[in-house]
């Protein structure tokens, strides 16, 4: 990569990463927030599936508007957005506001995501994509893994502190963006008109497209992944006994796997094998972690079984993305969008799904994760998408 795709890169790490850390900061604090406000479990599965499905619901449309407006105007706006949901959420004292804040960081989410993964798309070249969204992915992770360890240090001043401090950091992002980011999108791509349409028809018309086959693989390893997550502390806890600090350094360390990894192996691997070709080996490896996951009978090897899960799923994230943009030609807004979109659709119903499995045996949502792991992957073989990659 030439020094200014560097630079450009930088820029969109630097802002996925405060965009998803942002999110993370506000983790420690939020059961004793809930609780301070009269409210508990069912009001953070709310936060999760509200989030989720406002960034759901306007995915699609913001993937159109990056095509149409440009990339870095909606990365503007979806960084305002997020630092506005936490300006809501700090200045929140009902769950009714707090809801309201969760809408408005989903709808920022929407706008950003998708018009990040497009504008990486502008700037590298075809060989060049799966490290450009290899770096924006570790980006993510390591967002997911600093976040929590900063809201837990601010926490100490005051039970709000991370909210007001992400609030401000998002503010400087959006400062930050204005001065520094470029607009990518080639000024001689063309869009063409075309009327919004509803989200359901939008992802109804998504089944034509020659990605459609990698957007079900995102859906379903989101799926997993949430599913695996929402329940994985309480797992721990009532089978092996493990306390808060065994479970965040399991997160924290699995983290920080995935950021090494999506640096500096990702795009290695990619290149020795294809994407096809990864695809297909870690949706297997994947399935065979939520396999061993049914059979564990201690904690140390439900570490290990983790780290290979969120290993897998931290290669198979840039594959996806690369797959859908290589896949996508001049409609790279709007693919990111519906990729946003599917990602969100399994965001929305791991958690719901797992929950309520979880309450029937502890055991269920691991093995619905393997069954629908293992189908995937027999598409995955199946599918032949990947001979129209140029």
């Amino acid at each position: 990569m030439t020094k200014d795709q560097r630079k450009k890169l930088l820029v969109l790490m630097i802002n996925m990463f405060i965009a998803i850390g942002s999110f993370g900061i506000i983790i420690p604090i939020l059961p004793a927030y809930l609780k301070s406000i009269g409210q508990g479990g069912t009001a953070a599965g709310l936060m999760i599936a509200i989030f989720a499905g406002a960034q759901l619901i306007m995915s699609p449309i913001a993937g159109k508007w990056a095509d149409k407006y440009g990339r870095r105007i909606m990365i503007i706006a979806g960084l305002s957005g997020l630092a506005l949901s936490m300006f809501v959420f700090y200045f929140s004292d009902s769950v009714g506001v707090l809801y309201v804040s969760r809408v408005i960081g989903g709808i920022g989410a929407a706008l950003l995501v998708p018009a990040i993964f497009a504008y990486v798309a502008d700037i590298t070249t075809m060989e060049q994509r799966a490290k450009g969204n290899s770096f924006i992915s570790a980006a993510m992770s390591l967002g997911i893994v600093i976040g929590p360890g900063i809201g837990g240090f601010l926490a100490d001043f005051s039970l709000k502190m991370p909210l007001l401090v992400s609030a401000i950091v998002g503010v400087l992002a959006v400062v930050f963006s204005l001065f520094v980011l470029k607009e990518s999108k080639p000024e001689d791509s063309t869009v063409p008109e075309q009327k919004p349409e509803p989200m359901v028809k939008e992802i109804v018309q998504s089944v034509k497209k020659p990605y459609f086959v990698p957007l079900v693989i995102t859906l379903v390893m989101s799926f997993g992944l949430m599913a695996y997550e929402s329940v994985l502390g309480l797992f721990v806890d009532n089978e092996f006994g493990a306390s808060p600090q065994d479970i965040a350094w399991m997160i924290t360390a699995t983290g920080i796997v995935s950021v090494i990894v999506q640096l500096l192996v990702v795009d290695w691997i990619v290149r020795r094998f294809g994407e096809a070709n990864v695809l297909k080996l870690f949706l297997g490896i994947a399935a065979l972690g939520f396999f061993l996951s049914i059979v564990v009978s201690n904690y140390a090897f439900f570490f290990v079984i983790t780290m290979i899960i969120f290993l897998s799923t931290s290669i198979l994230r840039p594959v996806l993305t690369t797959l859908i943009s290589k896949l996508a030609g001049q409609e790279q807004g709007f693919a990111m969008g519906m990729n946003n979109a599917y990602m969100s659709i399994g965001n929305v119903l791991g958690p719901l799904l797992a929950g309520l499995l979880y309450d029937v045996h502890i055991i269920y949502p691991f093995v619905l994760g393997l069954i629908v792991l293992l189908l995937t992957m027999i598409g995955s073989i199946l599918w032949k998408g990947t001979k129209n990659i140029a």
